[in-house]
């Protein structure tokens, strides 16, 4: 099993997530489709794949969404990952009963 390369950008979109207040956990090594990072917040975790902009899935990756029930989010841009911030602010809000 061989671990896949990192994103040009992955740099870039880590340390903006964590600029936001988001905790990161590196899983680009982990190979067989998995996605590059799991991301943190309050208690609310996703799975994140960052691609580049004309970045596509790999066959692993594909075949690893069709069986994963989990959410995994597509972070491109700083957009993408203000969008995963305020979705996970939500969650967080959502299960601690905050407005």
């Amino acid at each position: 099993m061989r671990a896949k390369r990192v994103d040009a950008n992955q740099r870039e979109i880590v340390e903006t997530l964590r600029r936001l207040g988001l905790s990161v956990l590196h899983l680009h090594t982990v190979g067989m489709g998995a996605p590059d990072i799991a991301v943190g917040y309050g208690g609310c975790s996703m799975l994140a794949e960052i691609k580049t902009k004309k970045g596509k899935f790999t066959k692993a990756q594909n075949e690893m969404m069709r069986w994963w029930t989990g959410g995994v989010y597509l972070l491109r841009t700083a957009d993408d990952c203000m969008s995963l911030r305020d979705t996970l602010v939500r969650w967080h809000r959502k299960i601690n009963g905050s407005p």
